[in-house]
């Protein structure tokens, strides 16, 4: 199986440079269309609710302190299926040339972010994962499947 780290390479492979925010909001929405279209995970790695919308941490650990993302040394975009290149694809075309502020406002208003988030105040740190469970109840309802 792929890692996030290969999506993020594959991402940026494709569109260039862009915000680490940005980046961050691509591979979840990549694995979150992966699970209603391919019925399965793109990766493994986990998804926790921040403040600013889902972040995969194994990410985040390699572009902290960066605003803006060039390349991605530790992914390898040919581990990817020709299936996950696909569905990466349909997410680049739909969400691709969203500003990274839209993105994460589009996250904090789905059900997957907000219910991993609980309680917690806006702007408040927190570590709570999101679920593949919910992002796939979720994101299958907006499919219409």
């Amino acid at each position: 199986m792929a890692t996030a780290h290969d999506v993020a390479a594959y991402i940026l492979q494709k569109m260039g440079e862009m915000t680490a925010m940005k980046l961050q909001k691509l591979v979840y929405y990549s694995q979150a269309w992966s699970l209603v279209w391919d019925e399965r995970p793109l990766f493994r790695d986990r998804i926790e609710a921040w403040a600013n919308g889902p972040v995969v941490p194994a990410l985040y650990q390699h572009h902290r302190g960066r605003f803006q993302v060039r390349k991605w040394s530790q992914g390898d975009p040919d581990a990817l299926s020709r299936e996950a290149q696909e569905t990466i694809d349909a997410v680049l075309d739909f969400y691709g040339n969203k500003s990274s502020q839209w993105l994460s406002d589009l996250t904090h208003s789905e059900r997957p972010w907000r219910e991993a988030r609980g309680s917690l105040a806006p702007g408040e740190r927190g570590t709570q994962v999101i679920s593949i469970g919910s992002m796939h109840e979720y994101y299958s309802g907006l499919s219409g499947q």
